[in-house]
């Protein structure tokens, strides 16, 4: 009773500004201390209270009080008795089959290859309408693009690849689920993972049209709340440790909005709680003069937080390796975080495409030498990471220069030293190596490969 409104109003005050406004505080802090000292604790209010409503006799709220105590003592005599303590993993009976990685998990990637039997009966599902369904011409004109793309020119782009990649899985029974803003379709208009029936406005998704046995993808544009998805997808992910679990964000930058999970979840959970993740962040990246807020996915604070193999960082920059980076992530007999930086204008770069041949054999590759290189003329070498690549090798081209070699390093963590030992050690005549980025100095990789 005696600590009134007004007081408590003053108690703000003092604590936000050290005075009200305009004028003297009524009370120093010792006093405020002093008061709140003597004002009694909600327990013993309500206490007083229940007996004097007759509801408690005293001696009972004595008793209760005493065998509390009690029971708080006998738990921290049976805690004192044991000498280690254990952490029981959550969901462990779902991730039981899920080993620990260990550093020697990461020298190489596994073989990742679909046959060329099986792929041509995803692509069908990806170019074929469904029957009893009417689209519009557009997606019709779609459609029939991808089949050129498969069965003629043999020239798969990036969207295609990555439809090739989630239909693979499927196909082998594991299930695929994709959210984030405006997923459906693409924020670039590549992916058109959905169709929509021009006569009642059904969702039709093609990769649903596989076959019998195929697990389901499901995909879902989600509101502009960064945060709350990627919890709810970083939840979905933990509870499904067999299917490929992807959140992307529109554009890169936006994946600010969920830093916290982040920062708390994502890079350290499996440390701080013994608890895995394979959650897969696609974050679009690059600088095409789409504006300050429409440009960096902020690679430089991702790999801030690697550290003891706790996640992945990839930058991946042909159809087939994205295709392969996918296929890893539910091929190897561990899970941990995937972040891609995703491309934007390789999206329809004519010299980002891969062949068919390309996803019938082969696996991930971390780094990715220069094909064209003359080994004994090149000088320097220059490593670099996305979309970079390609606009060095169009000077390089123009240029004619001979002496330099472009190194392609498609994942920055865990750091492939030996793979990229391998390819450096070739190049006996090269006096200078250059690491190039199109991001800001303090920004982007080089912090990091340095």
């Amino acid at each position: 009773q005696e600590f009134k409104k007004d007081v408590f109003i003053d108690l703000l005050c003092y604590r936000r500004y050290g005075h009200n406004e305009g004028d003297e505080p009524r009370f120093t802090q010792p006093q405020l201390y002093q008061a709140i000292s003597k004002h009694p604790n909600p327990r013993e209010i309500y206490n007083q209270k229940l007996m004097a409503q007759g509801v408690v006799e005293s001696s009972i709220v004595k008793e209760m009080a005493k065998q509390f105590k009690n029971l708080l003592e006998q738990d921290l005599d049976e805690a004192r008795k044991e000498q280690t303590t254990s952490m029981t993993r959550f969901m462990e009976k779902e991730w039981a089959h899920i080993k620990k990685a260990e550093a020697s998990d990461f020298d190489s990637s596994p073989e990742t290859g679909v046959s060329r039997e099986k792929l041509t009966n995803i692509a069908r599902a990806l170019y074929t309408a469904p029957e009893g369904h009417q689209f519009y011409k557009k997606a019709l004109r779609l459609l029939k693009d991808r089949e050129k793309m498969f069965n003629e020119s043999n020239r798969l782009d990036w969207g295609m690849a990555e439809l090739l990649a989630y239909g693979s899985i499927l196909d082998e029974g594991k299930e695929v689920r994709m959210s984030g803003q405006d997923v459906e379709r693409g924020t670039f208009s590549h992916r058109h993972a959905v169709l929509r029936n021009i006569d009642t406005e059904e969702r039709v998704n093609p990769l649903n049209f596989i076959g019998k046995n195929q697990a389901q993808f499901e995909v879902y544009n989600s509101l502009l709340s960064e945060y709350g998805v990627l919890g709810f997808d970083y939840g979905y992910a933990m509870a499904s440790p067999d299917g490929l679990t992807i959140w992307e964000a529109q554009f890169g930058d936006f994946s600010n909005g969920a830093q916290i999970i982040i920062d708390q979840y994502l890079s350290a959970a499996e440390d701080k709680w013994q608890i895995y993740n394979g959650l897969v962040m696609l974050l679009p990246h690059g600088y095409e003069g789409q504006g300050a807020e429409h440009s960096s996915a902020r690679l430089e604070r991702y790999l801030q937080l690697c550290g003891q193999f706790n996640m992945q960082v990839a930058n991946a920059t042909t159809p087939a390796n994205f295709f392969h980076l996918l296929r890893r992530q539910l091929h190897r007999d561990f899970r941990k975080p995937l972040i891609i930086m995703t491309p934007k204008s390789l999206l329809r770069h004519p010299k980002c495409v891969s062949s068919v041949e390309e996803l019938v054999d082969g696996r991930f590759q971390e780094v990715i030498d220069d094909e064209f290189a003359k080994v004994t003329k090149v000088k320097k070498l220059v490593f670099c990471s996305g979309k970079l690549y390609f606009e060095l090798l169009e000077e390089k081209e123009k240029r004619n220069a001979e002496e330099f070699a472009l190194v392609r390093l498609e994942q920055l963590y865990p750091f492939p030293k030996k793979k990229l030992e391998a390819v450096v050690s070739k190049y006996t005549n090269a006096k200078r190596y250059i690491w190039a980025q199109e991001e800001p100095e303090n920004m982007g990789a080089w912090g990091f490969v340095l």
